[in-house]
């Protein structure tokens, strides 16, 4: 009966042992791995690589590194990969896949590895070690084992966009994050690394120094400036590096400059109005004017015909020569006449052609004078006539 015991408690005690050998092996499953067909390969070859343990349908670049190893990583992020000789490469349903990369030498010696990450998503990388035949090989830069820094909370990005930016100027942002110092010595004004990326591109790098001392154990609240180009718009991506590893990664989503689309619009409505009046009051100035002055107009004798030359208004032929108006005044009666000469005649002489006069008559010839004289009222030195008063 004892012995009927035993034998189940003896199983226990094994499942329990092998359990966490069990879990340990899922999980290092599911971690991405990279395997190649051949460790070495000369310049102009190419190698099959085999990936596992991805997330499905994962968006992968492959590149070939140097100054770079299994432990450390790629010290000099993207800058020291061969890029323009690099493979795109999708995993499958099962976070698999299997590519050839042709073998080119990268821009810093080895040691080399070939180095695959996510392009979207989840943030996962793999390296798997690699040697160029043929390419120089240096050692790699001592790596200081006192004090290293790790990001203790989210990274995120402080500011906004102005009326500057708007119209096409450099944005800009500040990225705030909190480090903390998780080795065994301090770490004196350290230097990070701070990356921007648009897409599917390399982030390029620019070094910046904190001034301060973290103490082991001790954290710090850091702000670095981060800044654009001129006109830039869309998606990137602003990374943090610190002693060759990438610490955090942040999202910056920049709009587009309608400022500058706008600017464009008017230049292309205003410089042709303005063309265009300037071509007119040119065209004004070079214009034909007549004797005073005026504007000579073709057809201004009648509206919508010529006026030819020889002609008057009304079609009657002319010698070429204008005659002058003969006009004669009759003077008012009971005034004298004006002296010759005084120009009083000529100041109040009618217009001949809207009161035209009658040449045939003069002031003694008139008929109707001696009856006007009769009837008008009496003179001043006209004797006047008793008037008898009584019934008539």
């Amino acid at each position: 009966m004892s012995g009927k015991v035993r034998v189940p408690a003896v199983l226990v005690v094994l499942a329990l042992a092998l359990f966490p050998l069990v879990g340990t092996t899922a999980s290092a499953a599911d971690k991405p791995a990279v395997e190649l067909s051949r460790s070495q390969a000369g310049t102009g070859g190419s190698i099959t690589v085999n990936g596992t343990g991805w997330r499905a349908n994962a968006l992968l670049m492959m590149l070939i590194c140097g100054r770079s190893s299994t432990d450390r990583g790629v010290i000099g992020g993207t800058n020291s990969c061969a890029n323009a000789d690099g493979r795109a490469v999708t995993a499958d349903a099962k976070g698999r896949f299997s590519k050839k990369l042709p073998v080119s030498e990268p821009p810093v010696p080895c040691p080399c590895v070939v180095h695959v990450a996510t392009v979207t998503g989840e943030k996962a990388e793999a390296d798997a070690a690699f040697l160029v035949a043929g390419h120089d090989v240096e050692p790699l830069p001592k790596q200081d084992s006192g004090g290293r820094l790790s990001v203790l909370t989210d990274t995120r990005l402080d500011g906004s966009g102005g009326l500057l930016t708007w119209f096409g100027a450099p944005p800009s942002r500040t990225l705030v994050f909190t480090v903390g110092n998780v080795g065994t010595a301090p770490v004196k004004d350290p230097v990070f690394q701070v990356g921007t990326s648009h897409g599917v591109f390399a982030p390029q790098w620019e070094e910046q120094q904190w001034r301060g001392t973290i103490g082991p154990g001790k954290k710090a609240r850091i702000s670095l400036p981060v800044e654009l180009t001129a006109g830039a718009h869309g998606d990137y991506t602003v990374s943090l590096k610190f002693g060759g590893k990438v610490l955090a990664e942040q999202p910056w989503g920049v709009g587009r400059p309608w400022g500058v689309t706008l600017f464009w619009i008017l230049v292309c409505a205003v410089v042709p109005a303005a063309l265009f009046r300037i071509g007119m009051a040119v065209v004004d100035r070079i214009r034909p004017r007549g004797p005073a002055g005026r504007v000579r107009r073709f057809g201004a004798g009648r509206p919508g015909r010529p006026t030819r030359p020889g002609r008057g208004a009304h079609g009657v032929r002319r010698g070429g020569l204008r005659l002058p108006d003969v006009t004669l005044r009759m003077p008012r009666p009971g005034s004298a006449p004006a002296p010759p000469g005084s120009g009083a005649d000529d100041a109040a002489r009618p217009d001949s052609r809207t009161n035209p006069a009658l040449p045939w008559f003069t002031p003694d010839t008139d008929p109707g004078a001696a009856e006007a004289d009769r009837l008008s009222a009496p003179h001043e030195n006209t004797p006047t006539t008793p008037t008898r008063k009584g019934n008539t």
